[in-house]
């Protein structure tokens, strides 16, 4: 079983919600999402200190982060926050896989720059980095 923290816009929901569809469907794969959905009311947080602490909370029982890269992410405060907290908010950083969108031409360069591991939109590839960096 896998925990996984699956850093996301809630304003690009579509892609987040294509990914879990893709894990949910992968053969002998189990996993444990801690994400933060968009009707979660942690994003009601009444400020940026509550809500980035409720991004930790979530965050640490991860083995892993799972970063979309679309170019929205390079623009996204949030992001970077979540990627200073996997990073540098636990006594063992937490390793960042970053994915590549389907069909995407241009990708964050802060995702990728930060990432453990960049991979593409891809059912076993994702899997297979989710596997490699769980460790």
């Amino acid at each position: 079983m896998y925990n996984l923290f699956i850093s996301h816009s809630w304003n690009y929901s579509d892609a987040y919600e294509k990914l879990i569809q893709l894990l949910n469907n992968a053969d002998r794969f189990e996993y444990r999402n801690y994400s933060v959905p968009k009707n979660d009311p942690i994003h009601n947080a009444p400020n940026q200190y509550l809500l980035k602490e409720a991004i930790k909370r979530q965050m640490n029982s991860a083995n892993c982060v799972i970063i979309l890269a679309g170019v929205y992410s390079s623009y996204s405060k949030w992001i970077n926050v979540e990627i200073d907290l996997a990073k540098k908010g636990f006594g063992t950083p937490k390793r960042i896989i970053a994915i590549e969108p389907w069909g995407a031409e241009k990708t964050s360069a802060v995702v990728k720059a930060a990432a453990d591991e960049i991979v593409k939109w891809n059912t076993q590839s994702i899997v297979d980095a989710i596997r490699r960096q769980s460790k």
